[in-house]
């Protein structure tokens, strides 16, 4: 099973917000995940993230592979 963190789209057409998640890969984008771990906001300035740093090491240390959006956003806060 190939396990992603990635960012699912909510919020209203042209204001998003979205959901930092761990999904399978074959899911669609905004379809079943196995845990939300965070979210941003680009829409406020400056852009707001919250994310759960403990269980997203534990994700990657399992074998989740970070999105290059979510891994710049980790990096960006200091997650990894």
């Amino acid at each position: 099973m190939a396990v992603k963190i990635r960012l699912r789209r909510m919020g209203a057409k042209k204001a998003p917000y979205y959901r930092i998640v761990v999904a399978d890969s074959r899911y669609p984008r905004d379809g079943r995940f196995i845990e939300e771990i965070g979210f941003y906001n680009p829409m406020v300035e400056p852009a707001e993230v919250k994310v759960d740093a403990e269980k997203a090491k534990k994700w990657i240390a399992n074998g989740a592979q970070p999105t290059d959006t979510v891994k710049a956003l980790f990096k960006k806060n200091e997650v990894l």
